[in-house]
Formats: C-alpha cells, sequence, structure tokens
C-alpha cells in the first residue's frame, strides 16, 4: 500500500480514549483533500462529503453491541434499536449516509446556537424519537471544533433517558481542543472522526478546516 506524505499520514498523538479516527488512508486524504478545496463546486463538496459520511457510519456500527443469532449459522444481531440525531442543519448531511447502511431508521433532530450574549451553546429545538431512551444514538454533526454544541446535545439525549454509554458521536473534521472537551464532559460517549485538525485559532475556529461545512453543502454556488 502507497504510503502518505508524513505530515498528512501522521495522525495526532495522545487522543482521549473515547476517540476512534478512521485509517489515515490515501483515498480519505484524497475526499479531504477535495472538502478543503475552496474550489470545489457544490456538487463535488456534497459527492465528497457523503463518500466519508458513509464510511463513518460504517465504522460507527463497528462499535454497536451485538448478539449471536441464528440456527443452522451462528450469526449475530445488533443488540438493540438505533437511531440517528442530527445536530441541525450540518449535521443532516450525514442522514442519508445513515440510510444507506440502516434501512427505514428512525432520525431525530436538534437545533443549538450559541447564545450571542452569553457565548454559550443554547437549545433552541429538539424532536427525538418517543422511545430514544431504549436506542443506541448516532448523534451526527460534520464539525467538532470547541465542542459546545456537541457537549448540549448529549446533554439533550441525557435529559431523555439515554445513558452515555449508548451515545456514538459521528463526526468528519475534529480538533484536539474539541476532543478534550468531549472526553471532560462526558467520556463514556464514543466518538469516531474522520479526521483530527491541528487546533483551534484565536477565533475558535479549526484550522486547517474547510469553512461552514452547513453552507458549503447545502447552499447553492
Amino acid at each position: 500500500m502507497a504510503s502518505l506524505p508524513a505530515h498528512i499520514g501522521a495522525a495526532p498523538g495522545n487522543l482521549p480514549p473515547n476517540v476512534c479516527q478512521l485509517p489515515r488512508t490515501g483515498q480519505l486524504a484524497a475526499l479531504l483533500t477535495g472538502l478543503r478545496n475552496k474550489e470545489t463546486s457544490r456538487g463535488a463538496f456534497v459527492f465528497y462529503a457523503d463518500r466519508v459520511n458513509r464510511l463513518l457510519v460504517e465504522e460507527g456500527l463497528n462499535h454497536l453491541p451485538v448478539l449471536e443469532k441464528g440456527l443452522e449459522y451462528q450469526g449475530v444481531d445488533f443488540e438493540g434499536k438505533i437511531c440517528g440525531v442530527s445536530i441541525m442543519r450540518a449535521g443532516e448531511s450525514m442522514e442519508a449516509g445513515l440510510r444507506e447502511c440502516c434501512r427505514a431508521v428512525r432520525i431525530g433532530k436538534i437545533l443549538i446556537q450559541r447564545d450571542e450574549e452569553t457565548a454559550q451553546a443554547k437549545l433552541f429545538y429538539a424532536k427525538l424519537p418517543d422511545d430514544i431512551a431504549n436506542r443506541y444514538c448516532l448523534l451526527l454533526d460534520p464539525m467538532l471544533a470547541t465542542g459546545g454544541s456537541a457537549i448540549k446535545a448529549i446533554e439533550v439525549l441525557l435529559d431523555h433517558g439515554v445513558p452515555q454509554e449508548r451515545i456514538i458521536f459521528l463526526n468528519l473534521v475534529s480538533c484536539p481542543e474539541g476532543l478534550k472537551a468531549m472526553y471532560d464532559a462526558y467520556p463514556q460517549v464514543k466518538i469516531v472522526t474522520a479526521w483530527v485538525d491541528e487546533a483551534l485559532n484565536e477565533h475558535k475556529y479549526i484550522v486547517p478546516g474547510l469553512g461552514d461545512f452547513g453552507d458549503r453543502y447545502f447552499t447553492s454556488s
């Protein structure tokens, strides 16, 4: 297998123990390169994002517990019911990838925005399956910067009876600061990320990042 350049192939060290990063393959690096390029058209951006989303969902499903199932063939099945919960609006871009892997999966939505006065994440809307407390939840949001929105979303899930250990957070691009904040707040929540970037800058933006994901995915240029 061809190796990546050292500065691309080397994943950041000392990640929290609840973090699983996708292998830094040439395919994944190429997809992220397309996503980061500001000249990438919206159609191409959506294509690249959907490819990575599918990889994330498939890896996320690998972390769900299974039970033995079968008679002549000793197989397995997922231990419990699954649902997706997207953090609007960027997280909605990941719903199609989840539905491709889990037919007829239930999906909830959470809208969280930053309060301009307090700079804290504030819940504006939540619509979740009635039986979410009995499900494993795949929480969807493509970007993890400070971790404020994801932490608030997890708080909402906990308030609805979902245990930490039943939550798996899926995201495309994260940074060490956000991952640490998530671990400090909810260490039992599993995180599956496609790529860990270098850091946050003074404006709390991910470096190098890829811009406003929601705008690039949903808005025609």
